[in-house]
């Protein structure tokens, strides 16, 4: 069972380690367990969906959009459903730039997109499983005491869980994309070694790519985290004041931003493995193979 992300501010507790612990074991246990999975072309469980045309960019670049996300109903089964609530937080923000035709680039998100990728993560079931999860870890450790205890001190806990959430990828999906025209999705790079792509995940955290599909600093990474950071030091009383802490905080969630990215790279293989259906990456009509040499 995935894990969702979760954005806590706080120095990690035993229980916080624990969770932790368990989201880099499934991360690391993916490519191990999926090394043997062949990267070939497999039919999604839904029903296929047409490439979209190629569009053209401001820059008159020729783009393709990427194909529709796996709808909530195309998982079959009570737990499929159950995991497919998780899956769809991983692949909304995951994508794989086109390699079937030479110059071809994916379409950039618009100021809408990004604001319409805002929104919906923030409003994912997910977001409220994991806030009133994570509430109820603040509760039993009495986190922000001065919050108090009961139904009044849980409803504030939950609050302020959410806001992190929400604070977090405001920064990271919206406001600082549209500033520096940074695509804030993940390109995954989906062949090579193990080795070689969980180093290209964990340098997503540096490297993230413009609207124009050219390679960039991550400055959405690094400044929406600082600014969550500082944000969530406002209404989060039980942060400890500081330079110091603050900078382990910051550290502490790009690091669980590279294991979710490692888990990204790697969930097509593990949608496969346990026959899962995930967003199919078809070629265009007009696509020809090239023949295999015998």
């Amino acid at each position: 069972m995935l894990v969702s992300k979760t954005k806590n501010v706080k120095s990690p507790t035993t229980l916080h380690a624990l969770r932790e612990i368990a989201l880099m074991a499934a991360v690391c246990c993916g490519p191990v367990v999926c090394a043997q999975e062949p990267l070939v072309p497999q039919q999604s469980l839904s029903p296929s969906v047409p490439f979209l045309d190629e569009t053209r960019t401001s820059g008159s670049v020729p783009c393709v959009q990427p194909p529709p996300l796996v709808r909530l109903q195309d998982y079959d089964g009570p737990l499929q459903k159950t995991v497919g609530i998780f899956a769809r937080e991983l692949e909304r923000k995951s994508v794989r730039p086109p390699r079937y035709k030479p110059g071809l680039v994916l379409c950039s998100l618009d100021l809408k997109d990004k604001l319409s990728l805002f929104v919906r993560d923030t409003f994912d079931p997910v977001t409220f499983i994991t806030s009133t999860f994570n509430a109820g870890l603040d509760q039993a450790e009495d986190r922000d005491p001065t919050f108090g205890q009961g139904g009044t001190g849980y409803a504030k806990r939950f609050a302020a869980e959410f806001v992190d959430q929400a604070s977090f990828k405001f920064f990271r999906d919206f406001a600082y994309p549209s500033i520096f025209s940074e695509d804030p999705r993940y390109y995954r790079l989906g062949y090579g070694s193990s080795a070689r792509r969980i180093w290209h995940a964990v340098d997503h955290a540096f490297v993230a790519h413009r609207d124009n599909g050219n390679r960039m600093f991550n400055f959405s990474e690094w400044l929406g985290t600082v600014s969550f950071v500082a944000l969530s030091n406002v209404y989060h009383p039980g942060n400890q004041p500081g330079f110091a802490p603050s900078a382990r905080l910051v550290g502490y969630n790009i690091a669980e931003d590279m294991g979710f990215d490692v888990l990204r790279e790697f969930w097509p293989e593990i949608a496969r493995k346990f026959k899962l259906p995930f967003r199919p990456e078809p070629a265009p009509p007009d696509f020809e193979p090239s023949p295999k040499i015998r």
